[in-house]
């Protein structure tokens, strides 16, 4: 059996894309924790945080993460995942952490071109490319705290992958 890749990042940093190529890649399984939580909840992250707040939101995250973390699968995690030292904690002793990071002007540039408003509520209530700055000099060291392994996420998605599978332990990569 082989341990969950967990996938760490801003919003836009391609950890979906990305994960369900590297799933591709390994035959893995893949989860996005924030379509789980829609799924089970039967609502957008929008909807969920405009009725628990932010609070309940992340709450509802670290159960999502624990739920859906098993052998060869890959869960992309959502941006503020790692704001819980809980969750930072699971990630690094259930799997092996991979940070795609990537520019905020990158990341702005992406969430610009694919809003997904209901999927990504605004964290600050600024200007993407402004609020992406924040959110990364908030972050930033917590992604890094968290990671096994630091990929340029603004690189081709392929690329990424190629990247990723360079770096995996063998066993890892079959």
């Amino acid at each position: 059996m082989t341990q969950t890749l967990f996938m760490i990042g801003a919003r836009g940093a391609g950890k979906t894309t990305v994960g369900s190529a590297l799933a591709l890649a390994l035959g893995y399984q893949f989860v996005d924790t924030d379509l789980f939580m829609q799924q089970a909840a039967q609502m957008s992250v929008a909807e969920m945080v405009e009725r628990e707040g932010w609070l309940g939101f992340r709450r509802r995250e670290t159960i999502a993460l624990q739920t859906v973390t098993r052998p060869s699968t890959i869960v992309a995690t959502g941006g503020g995942a790692i704001l819980a030292e809980e969750n930072r904690q699971f990630m690094r002793q259930h799997g092996t952490v991979i940070y795609l990071r990537a520019p905020a002007s990158v990341l702005a540039q992406r969430l610009a071109e694919y809003p997904e408003d209901a999927q990504r509520p605004t964290l600050t209530g600024r200007p993407i490319a402004e609020e992406m700055l924040e959110v990364l000099a908030a972050r930033e060291a917590l992604y890094q705290d968290a990671a096994h392994y630091v990929i340029d996420g603004a690189a081709d998605p392929q690329r990424v992958v190629e990247q990723i599978l360079a770096v995996l332990p063998r066993e890892t990569v079959k």
